[in-house]
């Protein structure tokens, strides 16, 4: 099996587990469509594969533009592989502090941009006859911290949202897989509006003891490397020192 070849289309690719996944893919010979609503750090990756590579400044809130994605994506490669919905959020926060504002926020991103990409690639993979959905949770998905409760539960819904895919439809050979990436030194930390919490949580990530986006991409390929008999529905990936 390999990746070569392989049409993945990407959310949330401008840094982080979704800038490392598409480097990666392109690295072995995929053909990568990255969307984000900041595309600044996307431009080597058209300079350097102009016939692999297709970049799309895209808000996963909305539906319209999602769609644009895949629909832009399919026109120039002729077909999608696999949809990487990874785009997220986390400006997390205690209950107390009523943040109504960062809560749709995350419900918008998290839940609903991920909800905007299924259905809009859906309709493409059952066309074609194959396909693979994969997302990204958490590992606040199944565990639930202080600060964390809004966000958690936009990574448990996500996890309700996938199963609902791969129960619906793994007869029309559409694979599902479910990545929860424990701490990994990503930008996400920038979402937190609290400064204190902001800097905890920035030390957390880029302490010693962390993932790397890299770490997680690899997983991504593993999952897409496998054969089309083979689903891989869920993926726990943590520090092997963290805890808990």
């Amino acid at each position: 099996m390999s990746v070569k070849g392989k049409i993945v289309a990407i959310t949330g690719a401008s840094s982080g587990i979704g800038f490392a996944t598409a480097r990666l893919l392109l690295d072995q010979g995929a053909k990568v469509a990255m969307s984000a609503r900041h595309v600044d750090s996307l431009g080597d990756f058209e300079k350097n594969h102009p016939d692999d590579v297709l970049i799309m400044k895209v808000d996963v809130r909305d539906h319209k533009q999602v769609k644009s994605f895949i629909d832009q994506t399919v026109e120039k490669f002729g077909g999608i592989d696999v949809l990487f919905n990874n785009a997220g959020i986390m400006p997390v926060s205690k209950l107390i502090e009523d943040r109504r504002s960062d809560w749709q926020d995350m419900i918008d991103v998290n839940i609903t941009g991920v909800l905007n990409g299924i259905s809009s690639v859906l309709p493409v993979m059952e066309k074609q006859g194959h396909g693979h959905i994969i997302a990204t949770d958490s590992t606040a998905g199944f565990k639930v911290f202080p600060s964390f409760a809004v966000y958690s539960a936009t990574k448990f819904a996500v996890k309700a949202l996938m199963e609902g895919v791969r129960q619906e439809e793994q007869q029309k050979n559409i694979k599902t897989t479910l990545i929860y990436p424990g701490t990994t030194a990503t930008d996400l930390y920038k979402t937190i509006p609290d400064q204190k919490a902001r800097e905890a949580e920035h030390s957390l990530q880029h302490g010693d003891r962390v993932l790397q986006a890299e770490d997680i991409a690899k997983m991504v390929v593993f999952a897409i490397d496998t054969p089309d008999h083979v689903s891989l529905n869920e993926l726990n990936v943590r520090p092997t020192l963290q805890e808990p």
